[in-house]
């Protein structure tokens, strides 16, 4: 029960690596607020767990300063968790289209701006909080095709240790998580198309031999929002069998 008497939000937390986190961390005691655009796959995994569902767009402003509101009236926050992302399909960078590019800033990289501006005043007052941004191996080492998502998770690396060195002094602690592809919703935009080839080809390049499971990222999201990691922040774990080395 590492996480007993805190609360958490995990966006994207109705399906695939928000899912695992979701569960992982109400099993481990905490009280889950599951948040996703779509409130159905929300509302499924927060009846599995005793959590609260709720829909939030996080590319919004709007959206997710009603989120702030809904959630801090009831009390307050302990953990913030930036899970919710989007990827484009595999292309050359310059045929990405406006559309896709633009959507891809705003989910993963402008809703971290967005939920700091909604969430980080409540924990400097309360003086204490903890964020975790869910990033990627594709911001270390970019897999090619995938150029603006590359880049948007490597700027929420960077966006985690600035954060971090910036509010430590405020008894807030920010670290990320970098998973290799797992078997989610976003794997098939990640590939392309869905062949065992294909999967064969990203699978050589993971040593470990398989991808990333939604468990594996809740059993390391658990660690870094627990006290356990109480002197760790800034940092960006990879979680990907070895893809990085």
């Amino acid at each position: 029960m590492r996480l007993k008497g805190k609360t958490a939000i995990v966006t994207g937390g109705g399906s695939g690596f928000g899912a695992g986190i979701a569960r992982k961390f109400a099993a481990e005691g905490a009280q889950v607020y599951v948040v996703d655009i779509n409130l159905d796959g929300a509302q499924e995994v927060a009846t599995e767990i005793g959590g609260t569902a709720i829909a939030c767009d996080v590319s919004s402003g709007k959206s997710v300063s009603m989120l702030a509101q809904t959630v801090l009236s009831k009390g307050p926050l302990d953990i913030l968790v930036n899970n919710a992302g989007i990827t484009h399909l595999p292309n050359q960078l310059e045929d990405v289209t406006e559309e896709d590019f633009d959507r891809v800033y705003n989910v993963n990289m402008k809703s971290v701006f967005l939920t700091a501006q909604a969430f980080v005043p409540h924990f400097k007052e309360q003086g204490s909080g903890i964020i975790l941004n869910v990033a990627s191996t594709a911001g270390v080492s970019p897999r090619p095709r995938l150029n603006w998502y590359n880049a948007s998770k490597g700027w929420m690396i960077t966006a985690t240790k600035t954060m971090a060195v910036e509010l430590a002094s405020n008894g807030i602690r920010v670290n990320a998580i970098n998973p290799v592809a797992g078997d989610t919703p976003l794997l098939k935009s990640f590939m392309g198309e869905d062949t065992p080839e294909i999967r064969a080809k990203f699978l050589s390049t993971i040593p470990i031999g398989r991808f990333s499971t939604a468990e594996d990222m809740g059993n390391a999201a658990c660690f870094l929002c627990s006290d356990e990691a109480s002197m760790v922040t800034g940092v960006a774990m990879e979680v990907d069998g070895g893809r990085c080395i």
